[in-house]
């Protein structure tokens, strides 16, 4: 399965997104999100993370708005693009 890196305040997230068999990485600093197929962020603040500024090889998925399986959703969809 994919490995994806969640921002540490998404537990919920977290929690469904290992439960179908994803590997799930905590955001705690920039650096965390190196190899990841895809990022979860709050968007509570999208330049926490200088996110801007680092290529991703995956998608990066606003949190924002989204309750966790709309988010479990989308990452599905960015993984399957």
């Amino acid at each position: 399965m994919a490995r994806i890196g969640v921002e540490e305040s998404l537990t919920d997230v977290q929690q469904q997104l290992q439960e179908q068999g994803h590997e799930v990485i905590t955001l705690r600093q920039e650096s965390d999100a190196d190899g990841c197929d895809c990022c979860v962020i709050t968007g509570q603040d999208q330049n926490m993370m200088n996110m801007q500024n680092t290529t991703l090889e995956g998608a990066v998925i606003n949190a924002h708005g989204f309750n966790s399986n709309e988010i479990c959703e989308q990452v599905e969809q960015k993984l399957h693009q």
